[in-house]
């Protein structure tokens, strides 16, 4: 029998009451974040998952009406949904836009109330930790006192592990996929070939083409380079060798004629399609600026509060965000005294890993959530046992 999909709630957004200050010391007088819902919450309120996108994501993370009310699929459509790893038919799933992002959260491509015209480069720099602190907000607008994981993959995966360090009391567990606790020179460097692309655009005009056209050929090469990232060795050649495409021999001239370069220009038109450029600049300098033991000598001692459970894995064939540096937190958790799991999963498939490899990853998913959200439920009932015998007595 085919499982009947519990309520998602298509595209919703709210405005924050009270604007929002920002790490940089900038503030925001407006912010509106867009999110959707899968699942329901159940009585106890113990069910919650928080599920956090990568650079390139958006809010809608699983099969449910699009803006024009069309049911379509979402970005991790393999691992979220009925009977998935990250099954909507037990759980709660509530996944946001990031701040700075560009499919309804406030961004650079918003509109600026004091100007009326979209922000562009004024639109101040944010972080992964404001990110954050957008998500608690609209996690006490839904109501969810406390969330049972929180679970993200790349950058979604920096939003995780600033969720356990920032909000420590409000995160039962934290499940960090394929990500990192800092970017390493290599990752920033691929992230500012990408931006430079984007400025050096003859259409960019400061950031304020909004009216005249994005710079797309800008975008598309920097999309391009980040593609590559995310790509194995091995995958790129099972998928593409040196095979040239609709033609026999080497044209000689400056055309598109391997398979691989076909593909990587096919990638960087579909992304300038749905992305905007200044976005892609915010959210490479935000992953660049993430540091997880900003402020204190070691990692160690910045994770000395976390309280919450992870699951850490990792993918063989990442070289953008390689096992070495998930090691590096599994280690630095444990000599924090932080309950940790960690696995790394072999595949060929390079940072894209995590979107491609629903059922490994589901080996550790699944009963890890299942163990959370069912110690939860009983702490939640225990508390309301003991708060119903005070009462009567």
């Amino acid at each position: 029998m085919t499982p009947v999909p519990a309520p998602a709630s298509g595209p919703r957004s709210i405005e924050l009451a009270g604007g929002l200050d920002l790490v940089s010391g900038r503030r925001l007088e407006h912010v509106t974040v867009a999110y959707e819902t899968f699942g329901e919450l159940d009585e106890h309120g113990t069910n919650a998952l928080l599920l956090c996108h990568a650079l390139s994501g958006d809010a809608h993370v699983a099969t449910g009406p699009d803006r024009f009310g069309d049911v379509v699929p979402g970005w991790w459509e393999p691992v979220v949904g009925p009977g998935k790893a990250i099954d909507t038919e037990k759980y709660f799933v509530i996944c946001s836009n990031v701040l700075g992002g560009c499919s309804g959260t406030t961004g650079p491509g918003s509109i600026d109330p004091a100007t009326n015209a979209p922000y562009g480069l004024r639109f101040p720099l944010v972080t992964i930790e404001d990110m954050v602190d957008v998500q608690a907000a609209l996690l006490d607008h839904l109501g969810v006192e406390r969330l049972a994981c929180v679970v993200g993959g790349s950058m979604g995966g920096m939003q995780a592990l600033a969720w356990a360090r920032r909000h420590p009391e409000r995160v039962a567990s934290v499940a960090a996929v394929a990500t990192t606790w800092r970017l390493a020179a290599q990752s920033i460097a691929f992230n500012e070939v990408g931006r430079t692309a984007i400025l050096g655009d003859a259409t960019f005009a400061g950031g304020d083409y909004y009216d005249s056209g994005q710079p797309s050929h800008g975008l598309a090469v920097a999309r391009m380079i980040g593609h590559i990232t995310y790509l194995s060795d091995d995958s790129m050649r099972a998928k593409f060798g040196r095979r040239l495409r609709q033609r026999a021999e080497h044209a000689f001239d400056f055309v598109t004629e391997f398979e691989v370069e076909s593909y990587l220009a096919y990638q960087g038109r579909k992304f300038v399609e749905r992305f905007d450029a200044n976005t892609y600049l915010y959210m490479t300098k935000a992953m660049d600026y993430f540091d997880l033991s900003a402020g204190h000598a070691t990692l160690a001692e910045a994770l000395a509060a976390v309280r919450s459970r992870l699951l850490v894995l990792s993918f063989s064939s990442d070289w953008l965000f390689p096992t070495y540096q998930a090691r590096e937190l599994v280690d630095a958790l444990k000599a924090a005294d932080a309950e940790v799991s960690f696995a790394e999963i072999e595949s060929p498939y390079g940072h894209d890993a995590f979107l491609l490899e629903p059922e490994q990853q589901r080996t550790y998913l699944e009963p890890f959530l299942a163990r959370i959200v069912a110690e939860e439920r009983e702490r939640a009932m225990a508390s309301a046992r003991q708060d119903q015998g005070g009462a009567g007595s």
